[in-house]
C-alpha cells in the first residue's frame, strides 16, 4: 500500500468514525417537558373537560398515553418544581417552606434551589445535551439560583409567578418585603429584558422562543422545559388577542385554549423537523387548579372529578393531568392508572440516556415500564406534605389523612377542631366522599405505621 493509499484509508476511517458518532448522537432521545401553572386535572378534554376546547392535546393523547394517577407531590409551585428538577421530595432540598416566604418563594427571596443539588439539566449535560428552560422558574430569583446556574444553557422567562407584581407587593407592604418588589421581569439568561412584562403576549413569546430553540438545536440532543406561566395565579389569567373571549369559560378558558394552541405548535414543529420519533414529549401541570369554592363555578379551573382545590393536599391539589407522546415507543391512544409522580422525570431521563443517578437520595423512580409497556407502579407509598407537615399518605388504592394537632390549610381539618384518621379509596372514589376508616381499621393502622416509618 503506497502513501496515497494510506492517506485515503485514514480519511475514510475518520469519515466513518465521524459518521458513526453523528448517528449515535442522532439516536439519543430529545426531551420536551411542557409544564403549566395551576392547570387543573379537569381542565383539558383528555381528562374530562367538556368546557375547554383542546384539540391539540386530544391529538397528543391519541398519539400517546394519558396517566390518570400522576402526582406533582406538592399543592403549590415552588416545591412541585423542586421535585420536578431534582427527583426528590421538596423537604429534602429545603423548599417545602422557607422562613421568609412560607410555601412559595417571593420576589427578592434569599432562598432558592441549592446549585449543589443535581437537576435534570445537570444530569444531561455530561451526555452532550443542550438544555433550555423557557417560562416560569420559581426556584429562586437571585443570580446564584437562576436556571443558568443549575445546568441550563438558556433561560428565557419570568423568575416567579405572574401575580407577583410590583402592584401586589405594594399592597403587601412590609409582608414578604413587598414594598421592595420590582416590576414583573422577563429575563434572558441572567438579564432583565422587559419590565414589567406584558403578560397578554407571554404565552406567544414563550412559544416562539421554544420554536426557535427547536430549530437551532434539532441536530443535537436537547432538553426543553417549556414552563407556561398560565393559567397562573391571578383571578383573570392572560391570553393574547386571538384567544381573548373565544372560550366558554372566560379568561381561564382563554388561557387554557392558548396553551393547547402552543402545544400544537410545538408538536407540529417536531414533525416538520423530522425529529418526533426521537423526542419524548410530556405535558403536565405543577399542581391543581385553585378553583373558586363555588359549586359549578369553573372560572378558576376544574380539578374534577377529584376532591378539593389546589394549594392543598387534596387529590385535586396533588394529582394533575399528564400525557406522554413518543411515536414508535409509547403505545398510542392508551392510558395508565398506575401511580407515578413528577419526581420520576430525573431517574427516567437518566435511564433513557444511560447516565448515572446522582449520589444524593432520589425519591422518584424509572418509569419506562409505565411509559412503554404495562408495568406496575414502583411506589410503595406517596407522601402528601403541606409545607413541612405530613398530612396524608397513599398506598395502593387507599389514601389516609393523618390526625393532626395543628393542621395547616387542610382539605378536611380546621385549626382548634378535633381530628381523626380519614380513609378514602381514591381509585373508586376520587372525590373522597366516603370515609372508610371505620370499615377498614386494619388499613388505617397499616398506613398509619407506614406514614411514621416513611416520614422525612
Amino acid at each position: 500500500m503506497n502513501q496515497l493509499d494510506h492517506v485515503l484509508l485514514a480519511c475514510f476511517l475518520l469519515f466513518f468514525l465521524a459518521s458513526t458518532d453523528h448517528a449515535h448522537a442522532d439516536e439519543r432521545p430529545n426531551f420536551v417537558l411542557i409544564v403549566c401553572d395551576n392547570l387543573g386535572y379537569g381542565d383539558i378534554e383528555p381528562f374530562g373537560s367538556t368546557l375547554h376546547r383542546t384539540p391539540n392535546l386530544n391529538r397528543m393523547a391519541e398519539e400517546g398515553r394519558c396517566f390518570r394517577h400522576f402526582y406533582s407531590v406538592a399543592g403549590v409551585c415552588t416545591p412541585s418544581r423542586a421535585a420536578l428538577m431534582t427527583g426528590r421530595y421538596p423537604l429534602r432540598v429545603g423548599l417545602a417552606r422557607t422562613p421568609r416566604d412560607g410555601a412559595v418563594l417571593r420576589p427578592l427571596s434569599p432562598y432558592g434551589l441549592d446549585p449543589a443539588v443535581t437537576t435534570i439539566a445537570d444530569l444531561l449535560k455530561p451526555a452532550g445535551y443542550v438544555c433550555a428552560l423557557i417560562g416560569k422558574w420559581h426556584l429562586g430569583d437571585r443570580p446564584k439560583y437562576l436556571p443558568t446556574r443549575q445546568g441550563f444553557d438558556l433561560y428565557y422567562g419570568i423568575p416567579y409567578s405572574d401575580d407577583m407584581t410590583q402592584e401586589t407587593g405594594r399592597r403587601l407592604g412590609r409582608r414578604y418585603d413587598g414594598f421592595r418588589w420590582p416590576p414583573l421581569p422577563l429575563m434572558w439568561n441572567e438579564h432583565v429584558i422587559e419590565a414589567p412584562v406584558d403578560r397578554t403576549f407571554l404565552t406567544q413569546k414563550l412559544t416562539a422562543a421554544a420554536v426557535r430553540f427547536l430549530r437551532q438545536h434539532c441536530d443535537q440532543p436537547f432538553l426543553l422545559v417549556l414552563a407556561h406561566a398560565m393559567p397562573g395565579s391571578t383571578s383573570r389569567p392572560f391570553a393574547s388577542p386571538p384567544f381573548q373571549g373565544k372560550s366558554r369559560n372566560g379568561p381561564w378558558g382563554d388561557a387554557v385554549e392558548e396553551i393547547d394552541w402552543s402545544t400544537g405548535v410545538l408538536l407540529a414543529e417536531l414533525d416538520r423537523l423530522g425529529i418526533s420519533k426521537r423526542t419524548l414529549v410530556i405535558f403536565t401541570s405543577d399542581n391543581g387548579a385553585p378553583m373558586t369554592g363555588k359549586p359549578g363555578d369553573l372560572s378558576r379551573g376544574s380539578n374534577g372529578p377529584l376532591e378539593g382545590r389546589g394549594y392543598t393536599t387534596a387529590e385535586g391539589g396533588f394529582r394533575v393531568p399528564m400525557i406522554a407522546r413518543w411515536p414508535g415507543r409509547i403505545p398510542p391512544a392508551t392510558t395508565s392508572d398506575e401511580l407515578c409522580t413528577m419526581m420520576d422525570f430525573l431517574p427516567t431521563l437518566a435511564a433513557l440516556t444511560n447516565q448515572p443517578l446522582p449520589e444524593e437520595p432520589i425519591d422518584g423512580h424509572d418509569i419506562r415500564p409505565l411509559l412503554f409497556g404495562n408495568g406496575r407502579s414502583p411506589y410503595r407509598y406517596l407522601l402528601y406534605y403541606y409545607e413541612d407537615q405530613l398530612q396524608a399518605i397513599r398506598a395502593g388504592r387507599y389514601k389516609l389523612y393523618l390526625p393532626l394537632s395543628s393542621p395547616k390549610r387542610h382539605p378536611h381539618f380546621r385549626p382548634g377542631k378535633p381530628t381523626r384518621p380519614l380513609l378514602f379509596d381514591v381509585v373508586n372514589d376520587p372525590g373522597c366522599r366516603q370515609d372508610l376508616s371505620s370499615r377498614l381499621p386494619d388499613v388505617v393502622q397499616r398506613l398509619s405505621e407506614l406514614a411514621e416509618s416513611a416520614r422525612l
